[in-house]
């Protein structure tokens, strides 16, 4: 059974549309008028061994908190959806994760309960790209994604000192997490509640 989704979000902020398949080849076509954040998008993608098409217009004209909020919580609820009752999955995964001098550990549990913890102090930074991402939109998007995926959450800052490092380090982080949790290793829901939603 194919575990794909599609999710179309319409606010009068924003219009978006997505599709997922959790087990693609890292393919992905991201347009969200936001080249920095497209460029993590793209790294979720190929990092997670997922297909993703990500296209969405927004009010850029106001700033970017929106369309960023709004196509995160489009990919969560499109990763829920294509991951359907669980059953087999590996559920659980977590590592450590580099770029240069940045270092980011990551842990998750797509235990059917939304939490995030996050604990990543960035240092200070002008917005990055145009239109500008700001640096603080990073923990906006994946809280975001993880609550609207049901998933539980842990990333914590070992090191690093730019930002733009920081940032890609951790969305590298989630989709290997992520590509690991959802490997299918056996057949029953990994729960000794019987289920994972």
């Amino acid at each position: 059974m194919a575990r794909t989704a599609t999710r179309n979000r319409s606010t009068k902020e924003t219009s978006i549309e997505v599709s997922i398949n959790v087990d693609g080849s890292g393919q992905s076509s991201v347009s969200t008028g936001i080249p920095f954040y497209d460029h993590m998008l793209d790294q979720l993608a190929r990092h997670g061994g997922f297909d993703l098409t990500v296209a969405a217009k927004g009010d850029l004209h106001i700033d970017t908190h929106h369309t960023v909020e709004d196509v995160a919580i489009a990919i969560g609820e499109a990763l829920r959806e294509a991951l359907g009752d669980k059953a087999g999955v590996r559920r659980f995964a977590s590592g450590t994760f580099p770029l240069d001098e940045a270092l980011v550990e990551i842990s998750l549990d797509l235990s059917g309960r939304p939490f995030v913890s996050w604990d990543v102090e960035l240092p200070e930074c002008l917005p990055l790209g145009s239109p500008a991402f700001d640096p603080s939109l990073a923990e906006h998007a994946i809280a975001s994604l993880a609550t609207a995926a049901n998933i539980t959450l842990h990333v914590n800052l070992r090191a690093g000192r730019n930002v733009h490092h920081i940032i890609e380090a951790t969305f590298k982080g989630l989709a290997r997490c992520l590509r690991d949790a959802v490997r299918i290793d056996s057949t029953g829901v990994p729960s000794t509640k019987g289920v994972l939603s």
